[in-house]
């Protein structure tokens, strides 16, 4: 049995986790995974009733989860801390120590690109430090303001948080065709922070000598991605830098709304949607689901090199593969994508295929 612990969030996040859960329902169905779902309140529903966005209690029951997935929350909206307003991602990310952030960016068949050409890449981003101020203090945030008209942010980078982000990029990198691992930096200006970072990806390059290595500032990365993605296949990357180049890329493939993200540790793993919570769209049918689902694939991926089963692979290329046959008929993709389906009705084409799938599969084993 393995268990994943879902938890709706804010806006259209209720409604993405419950069209996720009807994908992993049919993958758990067509290729027998052993799933159990629990479900758990977060967010300003939680505020509601427990007085805090993300209640101790609901961490318990992350920690106890195989796998979770986190719909979009509204944060930028909630109350201080003080008053019960916490980040459910960022506090997951730091409480599970989920050091890596994935993010593929890949052009899907029957989406054309805004690019206009194919390419396949993937952006490691540490995240458990850096500029962002809720995940580099022991107690308190990374920010003070001295004074009225004056506010002082730190940027922690460490050796132990660079050396494993890198390790976990070079790994990937080794098993894609090009083998090709790009380090992003702005160590010409942030001469202490980037360079202990670079010092710890040069130091684990060493380690991969089959694996190309470079190095690219940050703005001229933010150029190149615009000319040329297609020339790049691994990206890593600190914290704030990952988070904005990732939205970049995604958006060079075809959309935010088709971007998959998995938050990834060494006993844990987070799906999440690379978009916000968008509460104008709330209850109205209209959302994409199609980040969260592929991010859930991902979830799939990583449970199943945890050695959770066989099918746990096979259900996750079934379902990226779902996603990508919705994408062709304007009558199973969302408004935002061009399409006339609903976010139910998109799901549910995407579930009949993982079933469809899974059956198959196991016709021909038999």
């Amino acid at each position: 049995m393995t268990r994943l612990l879902l938890l709706g969030g804010d806006g259209i996040g209720p409604e993405l986790v419950a069209a996720t859960r009807a994908v992993l329902k049919a993958a758990d169905d067509g290729f027998g995974l052993g799933l159990r779902f629990e479900t758990a309140v977060i967010g300003f529903d939680a505020l509601a009733t427990e007085g805090s966005t993300i209640p101790d209690a609901v961490i318990d029951k992350a920690r106890a989860a195989d796998g979770i997935v986190l719909g979009p929350v509204s944060h930028n909206a909630y109350p201080p801390v003080s008053e019960g307003g916490l980040n459910p991602s960022g506090l997951l990310r730091k409480t599970l120590d989920l050091y890596a952030n994935i993010r593929p960016a890949r052009t899907l068949e029957g989406y054309p690109p805004p690019c206009g050409q194919p390419f396949d890449l993937v952006i490691f981003r540490e995240n458990t430090e850096g500029f962002y101020a809720d995940r580099n203090m022991a107690t308190g945030t990374g920010e003070v303001r001295p004074d009225p008209d004056m506010v002082l942010a730190l940027r922690k980078v460490t050796r132990k948080a660079s050396a494993r982000i890198a390790r976990a990029a070079f790994a990937h990198a080794a098993t894609r065709p090009a083998r090709h691992l790009t380090s992003v930096h702005k160590a010409n200006v942030l001469r202490e922070s980037d360079g202990l970072f670079l010092e710890e990806v040069r130091r684990v390059a060493a380690g991969y000598p089959d694996v190309t290595y470079d190095e690219v500032l940050v703005d001229a990365m933010a150029a190149l991605l615009v000319r040329s993605p297609d020339r790049y296949d691994v990206i890593v990357t600190t914290n704030m830098f990952g988070d904005i180049l990732s939205d970049l890329a995604a958006e060079l493939s075809g959309s935010l709304g088709l971007a998959a993200s998995l938050n990834a540790g060494t006993d844990h793993a987070m799906a999440q949607a690379q978009h916000g919570s968008a509460p104008d769209l709330a209850g109205r049918d209209l959302a994409n689901p199609a980040s969260l689902i592929l991010s859930a694939a991902m979830l799939l991926d990583w449970l199943g090199e945890k050695a959770h089963g066989d099918g746990f692979a096979a259900a996750a290329r079934a379902i990226e593969q779902a996603v990508r046959s919705s994408l062709k008929d304007p009558a199973t993709r969302t408004p935002d994508l061009g399409g006339r389906a609903g976010t139910r009705a998109m799901a549910g084409a995407i579930s009949q295929a993982v079933l469809h799938a899974g059956q198959s599969g196991k016709s021909g084993r038999v």
